[in-house]
């Protein structure tokens, strides 16, 4: 809901549970009022007319305040906005008008020729933030265009959660006290990348089920930074935006724009865990596509035959798959060009044709016979040296002249930003989903940029940004063209998970670690934002041989990886009897939770930190815990695990054990009928009697 005073000076946009207001003073600043629980426009206007603090020498009453601070003028704090012309650097800007679009409020300023729209939008308790700049004047730089600052209530001691890790250890949980100063996350590596999630939160003295948490989440798959400030005065304010430093994001010639993606914040008083199913609720209602279909059971040929692939080992894999229930299977890399190992291949998107003489149409097909659905695996954005499209075009790739070009896993990066390059790839994977009947595209990015030059082009730095539209075009484009077709976003694991990839692809690959224990950790952060409904995860050999070598059983590796959207990736060639019977009867037992899991609210019973750790999924009157027994000692008890988001008044019966509970739930019995030894795992069903 949207509301506006009659001067038409503040405004305020309310959702379900939050509220959240700005004002603008007679002298066209534009200032911050609230951001928290359900307010009315009258408090709003309360608000307003509160003088701001008397002036300090060395400090600016603007500081702390604004809702969007830009560069220049009585202003100290980070600037959101920063632009240079020939004559000067910074905005002088005054107010123009305000609008309003269905729920969306745009409030219009203008500097110079320059006019800026910061644009607001509530998605449920989500509040969606960006920035149009449109330039009607002379030539100009954007040397920085943050999507958003947010402002937070006065409050001593603030906590700083984010989200941390690297390749294979990717989406961990890190909180600390936020001290004076600025702390600042993102990538400089031209993609979302492994190291920092782009979500924050912040709060005092909130648990999991209780307590106010203020999060912020960018929606952006290139180079970012969000800085997180607590100001002199202990104000604190969260400005976040593609690119990493100020070195300039785009030149703006006269009648052109930039729009930065959506940074959005939401505040919440249930605690981590009722902030984490606010955003899933958002994302499964506004950001996944289709996200009210569930998403299939997997097999993913690479960790059982990585390059040797041929089409008729291919079809001996889809049959034991079909066998035990699986619904898409994906031939992984090694299908095209010369692709016998890393070194050769990537760009030539045509079926090898010593392994597939006819190309993927007659695998596909076979695929089709046996009840599956058929996937392939592409690397689009790179090539390697020793490839048909690099010796034909060179020039088509990232490099600074007159340097060596640095190559990571003997591959190159492709210069997106370039309207050739963006052709070719559309007219090679147009043709290679019109070639046969493919139903999924695993798109990998398995490099980060290095030499991120682009000789002859006046302002090279474009690239950094051009790359992602044009990543995000080619994407929207081949959906346009190819309805049917789901994607999944791949970067060597977790490097591309944002709201940006995640409004254009059906499912993220959350890491290539696929150890069963330790994916319960990268599970665990990764729930603090994204929803399982997009979290793929596999069940693969035993012991783990790419990573650790840790042995465990078939039964916890397939509860781990039923948390999210279920996937097999083991070399069912080599399988038992016996093996293949049990993973059959785990792969319908999640058939029968998949609503719960992908749809449902999710609720962190306990968190993955040694001992028992578990996870609840609740939809209608169903749910499902997931447990896991990681180790335990000699004579320890097995916890009890008090379930929520239940009807207190109602009872339940447990489908594993036949007991029935009623009021404050607890499982017990359950747990100890499904936990037995180290390293062991549980799924307990309830249903509403």
């Amino acid at each position: 809901m949207l509301e506006i005073s009659d001067n038409g000076r503040t405004w305020l946009l309310t959702g379900p549970t939050s509220s959240y207001a700005v004002h603008l003073t007679d002298a066209d600043e534009l200032l911050h009022l609230h951001w928290g629980p359900r307010i009315a426009l009258a408090d709003a206007e309360a608000l307003a007319v509160r003088p701001l603090p008397e002036y300090r020498p060395f400090e600016s009453p603007l500081d702390g305040r604004e809702e969007y601070p830009v560069e220049g003028g009585p202003r100290f704090v980070r600037p959101a906005l920063s632009v240079r012309t020939e004559e000067r650097r910074g905005t002088e800007w005054g107010f123009e008008r305000y609008e309003t679009e269905g729920d969306e409020l745009r409030l219009r300023f203008c500097d110079d020729g320059l006019n800026v729209t910061l644009h607001y939008r509530m998605r449920g308790d989500v509040i969606e933030r960006w920035v149009t700049l449109h330039n009607q004047g002379r030539a100009l730089e954007l040397l920085r265009a943050d999507s958003a600052t947010w402002t937070l209530p006065d409050r001593e001691d603030w906590r700083l959660s984010q989200l941390h890790g690297r390749w294979g250890a990717e989406s961990r949980l890190a909180q600390a006290p936020l001290t004076r100063g600025e702390k600042v996350i993102g990538s400089r590596r031209g993609h979302t990348g492994h190291q920092h999630l782009p979500w924050v939160a912040l709060d005092t003295d909130a648990t999991e089920e209780r307590g106010e948490v203020y999060g912020c989440a960018l929606g952006w798959s290139g180079s970012w930074r969000i800085a997180v400030a607590q100001l002199p005065d202990a104000r604190v304010q969260i400005t976040g935006g593609a690119g990493h430093d100020d070195s300039g994001l785009l030149r703006l010639a006269a009648g052109e724009s930039f729009t930065t993606p959506v940074f959005a914040g939401l505040w919440s008083d249930g605690g981590f865990g009722g902030a984490s199913r606010a955003w899933h609720a958002y994302q499964r209602a506004y950001v996944i596509p289709d996200a009210d279909r569930d998403r299939p059971v997997l097999f993913n040929s690479w960790e059982a035959t990585e390059f040797d692939i041929s089409e008729e080992q291919q079809s001996v894999l889809a049959r034991r798959a079909a066998a035990i229930g699986v619904e898409l299977f994906v031939v992984d890399d090694g299908w095209f060009g010369t692709r016998t190992s890393d070194r050769a291949g990537l760009g030539d998107w045509t079926p090898n044709p010593d392994r597939f003489p006819s190309g993927l149409k007659p695998l596909a097909e076979y695929v089709h016979a046996l009840g599956m659905r058929f996937g392939i695996w592409v690397e689009p954005e790179m090539v390697n040296p020793d490839s048909e499209l690099y010796r034909a075009h060179p020039e088509w790739v990232q490099y600074q002249p007159g340097r060596k070009r640095t190559e990571f896993r003997n591959q190159l990066v492709l210069n997106l930003a370039r309207e050739d390059v963006q052709d070719y790839l559309w007219e090679q994977l147009d043709g290679l989903l019109t070639s046969a009947p493919i139903d999924y595209v695993k798109w990998d990015f398995n490099r980060c940029f290095t030499d991120a030059g682009w000789p002859g082009e006046p302002y090279p730095q474009r690239l950094w940004v051009d790359h992602v539209h044009a990543l995000y075009g080619l994407l929207d484009r081949l959906r346009a063209a190819h309805p049917g077709v789901a994607f999944e976003s791949c970067s060597g694991g977790g490097g591309r998970i944002d709201l940006g990839v995640l409004s254009r692809t059906d499912q993220v690959w959350t890491s290539d670690n696929t150890d069963p224990l330790d994916r319960l950790a990268i599970q665990h952060g990764y729930s603090q934002i994204h929803p399982a409904r997009a979290m793929a995860a596999w069940v693969t050999d035993s012991p783990n041989a790419m990573l650790n070598h840790r042995a465990s059983s078939l039964r916890f590796r397939f509860v781990s990886a039923m948390a999210g959207v279920l996937g097999v990736g083991g070399d069912l060639s080599r399988w038992t009897e016996e093996e293949l019977a049990e993973a059959r009867d785990w792969v319908a037992l999640y058939k029968e939770i998949r609503p719960l899991v992908q749809r449902g609210d999710l609720y962190r019973l306990r968190p993955p930190r040694g001992g028992l750790s578990a996870v609840q999924y609740v939809l209608g009157d169903e749910t499902v815990v997931l447990a896991w027994l990681q180790a335990q000692s000699f004579g320890e008890p097995l916890p009890a695990l008090r379930l929520r988001g239940l009807d207190p008044t109602a009872s339940y019966e447990c489908l594993e054990t036949g007991e029935t509970h009623r009021g404050a739930v607890l499982v017990h019995h359950g747990l100890r009928a499904g936990l037995h030894g180290d390293l062991d795992a549980a799924v307990i069903r309830l249903r509403r009697i």
